[in-house]
């Protein structure tokens, strides 16, 4: 299809319909009901990927049950870049992703991140194993960051029969994936120091402590106080009432007492979007402590857009970025 006829006005207004949906499921008060919110924005998710002609390719995938310590397992899905598994000892690069969903709604099976890691496994030629880690508030801190630990380690250990390398070992996520994926590179530090070759970060809170949030470029004449409470509600379900565990670095992974010895990172965030803050100190921090690192602020963007490839132009942009980035990792390119 010509590049013109992809960006057509009505497919940009469900796309920002969209984002506009999800983002209101997120800002709303916290919930008496939060199965059943969930429950609709996964139905949102689903009619709105069918209205945009969003559906996932068929590559290969197989789901697994990883057990956590003291938490509950964690069930995780390995992509395949083409139509059957990769064969064991190939030694492709692995993206171990975890979604976006402000901890309390999304996951693994919807359509549209079930179609995003198809079509980026494929593109980059990369194995993605991606974590359905538990949403708050019925379960929270630390439950999150000890699945999505268990997960990495899972896919560390099983590197090689999937098809992978455990020495070409990425990890990533968005948003209130990208905090968690954020804080497996510091637990991994901690406890194992297994090597990352990289820490892809989209859009990521990283401080919910709110303390870096950054408003000015909200657009819809948003309030900063607004979009600041709208964070405090989101982080008391995930954390509680504990102001401490907010602080905590696997909660807040920029308030790290440091961050020497981390992985390479790639930090993407948009202009349009209140954690920009977050992703753009982490970004100075990293660097300060010797870190190498690349950040990128999509101008005009809002924290959701980034993700409607083929309908945005800067979407498209931004998996061509990703896509390049994890084809590095690859033995042979």
């Amino acid at each position: 299809m010509p590049r013109g006829s992809r960006y057509r006005r009505p497919m940009l207004d469900r796309a920002v319909a969209a984002h506009e949906a999800r983002t209101a499921a997120l800002l709303a008060p916290e919930p008496k009901d939060p199965a059943g919110r969930r429950r609709v924005a996964g139905e949102n998710d689903t009619a709105v990927s069918a209205a945009l002609g969003i559906s996932p390719l068929g590559t290969a995938t197989a789901e697994h049950t990883v057990p956590v310590a003291g938490h509950p397992d964690v069930r995780v899905r390995v992509y395949w870049p083409g139509p059957e598994p990769t064969p064991r000892g190939a030694g492709l690069p692995i993206l171990v992703y975890f979604y976006g969903g402000g901890f309390t709604i999304a996951g693994i099976d919807w359509v549209s991140w079930d179609a995003r890691f198809r079509e980026r496994a494929r593109d980059a030629g990369v194995i993605i194993v991606a974590a359905d880690y538990a949403h708050a508030p019925e379960q929270r801190f630390p439950t999150q960051p000890e699945q999505c630990w268990s997960a990495w380690e899972w896919a560390w250990a099983h590197a090689q029969e999937l098809g992978g390398s455990a020495d070409r070992l990425a990890v990533g996520g968005a948003s209130s994936g990208g905090d968690l994926a954020a804080a497996v590179t510091l637990m991994n530090r901690d406890r194992a120091a297994h090597p990352i070759a990289l820490q892809l970060l989209e859009n990521p809170a990283l401080d919910l402590t709110i303390g870096h949030a950054d408003a000015r470029g909200v657009s819809a004449g948003m309030p900063g106080v607004i979009v600041r409470k709208a964070g405090r509600v989101l982080v008391r379900q995930y954390v509680g009432d504990d102001a401490k565990a907010a602080r905590d670095p696997y909660a807040s992974p920029l308030l790290a007492d440091s961050h020497a010895g981390l992985p390479p990172a790639l930090i993407i965030t948009s202009e349009l979007d209140p954690l920009r803050g977050d992703g753009e100190a982490y970004a100075r921090a990293l660097s300060d402590a010797g870190v190498d690192v690349t950040a990128v602020r999509f101008v005009g963007q809002t924290h959701g857009s980034l993700g409607a490839t083929g309908f945005v132009p800067a979407a498209d942009v931004a998996h061509r970025l990703i896509v390049t980035e994890l084809r590095r990792l690859r033995a042979d390119s």
